[in-house]
């Protein structure tokens, strides 16, 4: 399999199937923040679905993977050093606002600093028509921000905070974008980088919140480890079908086509955690993907 995806790499093939995976990872990214949000402590859930797909990761990086290579190791401790940041700067935004808030903040943010360090580090470059997507795009993130400062009541005093975090948050969503889209194509087989970064990297929530699971009580256990399960798996199609549209094609089109998820994570707050979106939020949320659409279509 990876002889031929490898073979596809700068083909019309290779760019229609980056920006299926991309849409397909806009789906599951929705599905796995709603997860990390739901009715758990966003720390311990992080930690629950971490251990499970390092758990996966393992057989298939100790015998099914090639080994990385010697060059490899030190890129696999920067993404475990990026990713570090980026789960502690998440969980801590999702412990302070609705998912249906901060949600699209962090998502929406994040492919400004992308369609940045793709052009700065791995000479990609925007077509004018692209870049009235990313405005429009923009213009969404911050008419929803200052939608909810005007009208929410619930949750108001950590809400600043938990914007502020938001965005801080999509600066590591960016950067880790562009530094694993770097890693991947550092390596002969990509799914050598994915097997291993999915080992390493979830190691760390579970080491960060040991004291915490030594309070839960025994009955929340089993939900949890079901939790991390499903969220195991959703993590695998999300990371990884976004790090495969990496390889194939242009990072800063994969990443802001991936914010689309801000349409499907509407829908999932309303159907899964009971969260109000109403119509103006909702056609806000609607812009910030119209903007990645037309990025899209522009390139």
């Amino acid at each position: 399999m990876s002889d031929w995806l490898i073979s596809l790499e700068g083909t019309g093939a290779g760019h229609r199937l980056a920006m299926g995976l991309a849409l397909w990872a806009a789906f599951s990214h929705a599905l796995f923040g709603a997860l990390q949000k739901g009715r758990h402590d966003p720390w311990i859930a992080r930690a629950a679905i971490d251990a499970c797909y390092s758990a996966i990761a393992l057989p298939l990086a100790l015998f099914v993977v090639p080994w990385p290579e010697p060059h490899l190791w030190p890129i696999l401790a920067g993404a475990f050093v990026i990713h570090a940041g980026y789960k502690t700067a998440q969980a801590a935004t999702y412990a302070r606002g609705a998912y249906t808030v901060v949600y699209p903040v962090v998502r929406g943010t994040a492919p400004l600093f992308t369609v940045a360090g793709a052009s700065l580090f791995l000479d990609e470059h925007f077509a004018p028509g692209q870049w009235a997507g990313v405005a429009i795009l923009v213009a969404g993130i911050w008419g929803f921000a200052l939608y909810n400062l005007r009208t929410l009541t619930v949750g108001r005093d950590t809400l600043l905070p938990a914007l502020a975090l938001a965005v801080v948050t999509g600066g590591f969503v960016a950067l880790y974008s562009t530094y694993d889209a770097w890693g991947i194509r550092a390596t002969a087989d990509p799914f050598t980088f994915l097997a291993w970064f999915f080992l390493l990297d979830g190691l760390f929530m579970p080491a960060l919140t040991f004291r915490r699971w030594r309070h839960l009580p025994a009955a929340a256990v089993p939900a949890l480890l079901r939790l991390g399960l499903l969220g195991a798996v959703v993590a695998w199609a999300s990371f990884g079908a976004f790090m495969l549209a990496t390889r194939l094609d242009k990072v800063g089109e994969a990443a802001v086509l991936r914010e689309t998820s801000t349409v499907f994570a509407a829908l999932i707050g309303w159907l899964m955690l009971g969260e109000r979106v109403g119509p103006r939020r909702l056609g806000l949320m609607v812009l910030i993907a119209a903007g990645a659409a037309v990025v899209k279509l522009a390139g």
